[in-house]
């Protein structure tokens, strides 16, 4: 079991309903009726902040969870201080903690923004693309991608201009990439050496990698992501914060992820 922000929620959860619910109880074991007045300090606090904590575990275990972009290996599409909100149960649902699925829903498609528990270790989170599915052959050659050995198709948008905490991208070439029918925007550095490899993608497992292409720790250096170890889909940019830029980037502020 991972100790992360997660399992302390729980515990909050757990410990606050237990001392509020047990005063309850033993109220009602004396015959008493509860008095605001009268409850200890101890009591006072576990009622004020288990229906907040409560709440907060609830949201961020089953429907939406928020967070922050540390690095550029999803550039152009995901900057360096972008703060996301992931969609936890699209996927499926499961039990916050155990990560264990108790309800499956939609299987995750080609093209999706995931979030992802790393395999090397799981008690941290990575955002790449979802490049091959369960059975799928991924070939990554001289800059290329290719699908069961469809080669995909792009069209060349110009020379990138980075700002902020991805200046150093400054010079890449913008690609706009359809991945077998998912447009979206990547970044190749034709002069940077890259991993390549073909890849198949086992059974109840995933290939990822960043739209960074040349600047992204991915599938391509550490394998396949479990399915068990999915965490959500990225959907919205709900603000963005880069203090080597303009602060608060107010145009990427509503964004919808794709």
């Amino acid at each position: 079991m991972d100790f992360d922000f997660a399992f302390f929620l729980f515990i909050a959860t757990v410990v606050t309903g237990v001392v509020w619910g047990g005063y309850l109880v033993f109220l009602k074991a004396q015959g008493k009726v509860f008095d605001e007045a009268e409850e200890p300090w101890l009591v006072e606090y576990a009622r004020s902040f288990f229906p907040i904590v409560l709440i907060v575990l609830l949201l961020r275990s089953f429907l939406a969870e928020p967070f922050r972009i540390p690095s550029g290996s999803m550039m152009p599409t995901l900057l360096v201080g972008d703060f996301i909100l992931v969609n936890k149960f699209t996927y499926g649902i499961r039990l916050p903690v155990l990560n264990k699925k108790i309800l499956s829903l939609n299987a995750p498609q080609r093209g999706d923004i995931v979030v992802f528990r790393y395999p090397k270790d799981p008690s941290v989170d990575y955002i790449k693309r979802l490049i091959g599915l369960p059975g799928d052959k991924i070939i990554y050659q001289n800059k290329r991608l290719y699908v069961n050995d469809v080669a995909v198709n792009y069209a060349s948008l110009g020379v990138y201009q980075g700002v902020g905490q991805g200046q150093d991208m400054t010079g890449a070439e913008r690609l706009k990439e359809n991945l077998v029918g998912i447009e979206h925007d990547i970044l190749v550095r034709h002069d940077a050496l890259s991993a390549e490899g073909v890849y198949t993608v086992p059974e109840g497992s995933y290939f990822m990698m960043g739209d960074n292409r040349d600047n992204s720790n991915d599938g391509r250096y550490w394998g396949f992501v479990p399915e068990q170890n999915l965490v959500g889909k990225a959907f919205f940019i709900w603000m963005s914060w880069d203090m080597q830029h303009n602060g608060i980037g107010f145009d990427r502020i509503g964004t919808s992820l794709h």
